[in-house]
């Protein structure tokens, strides 16, 4: 099975901005909304009125002048372009904190991501189970996805062997990595790979807090020297 990628090439915070749409648009048909305006969608997310309008210009014509969004039509057709209006398998390679509480997040498979698998390389935890699923030795991952055929992989390992980790998951068919190492990855052209670093969104975090004790000894939020 052969990674393939798409032909439209979509800026990666445009389709950041779907995943937002989609979860808000959720949100809206449980509680029943039937249309909505892009002005609405401003008031409502944050996400300017106008950047909406051309996020969903990549994929062609949306909602009714004068009329707005069907809600539940929109929400049909953004899952389809995120590919998420089916099954979407996803194996974990790490049976620890996160990848527990990884497997037991049930957002997953509200949004059709179902976690088939999880590897590890610890004897002590192989062959137990990480809540309804037995924890495979990482040995078997090409194996088993051959049967499975998961395309989803997330790293939840330590950092020195996250690289190895992906490389087991390349030969396993898995075309695209979620990462949570805190390490780059190096992975072939045609994988698609996401970082998530804690320590670097709590470091933003960190900064801004910061911004007015940099302002009151002389540095401007911008990190330049007034």
């Amino acid at each position: 099975m052969a990674c393939s990628s798409t032909t439209v090439k979509v800026p990666v915070p445009t389709l950041e901005r779907l995943a937002n749409y989609l979860r808000f648009l959720h949100n809206l048909e449980q509680d029943r909304v039937e249309t909505i305006s892009s002005a609405e969608v401003e008031r409502q997310t944050g996400i300017n009125a106008a950047q909406f309008r051309k996020d969903l210009s990549y994929f062609g014509e949306f909602g009714k002048p004068g009329v707005g969004y069907n809600v539940s039509e929109l929400n049909q057709r953004i899952a389809r372009i995120l590919q998420i209006d089916q099954e979407q398998r996803v194996i974990i390679v790490g049976a620890g904190n996160l990848g527990s509480a990884l497997v037991g997040y049930p957002g997953l498979k509200e949004h059709k991501f179902n976690v088939v698998a999880v590897f590890d390389n610890n004897y002590a935890k192989i062959g137990r189970y990480l809540w309804n699923l037995e924890i495979y030795d990482i040995s078997r991952l090409q194996e088993i996805n051959a049967e499975l055929r998961a395309r989803i992989g997330i790293v939840a390992v330590p950092a020195p062997v996250a690289q190895s980790v992906a490389d087991q998951l390349l030969a396993a068919n898995i075309c695209a990595i979620l990462n949570f190492a805190p390490t780059v990855l190096r992975v072939p052209d045609g994988t698609v790979i996401r970082n998530v670093s804690f320590m670097q969104e709590l470091a933003v975090l960190s900064y801004h807090l910061s911004a007015d004790h940099l302002e009151d000894v002389g540095v401007s939020v911008d990190g330049i020297s007034e």
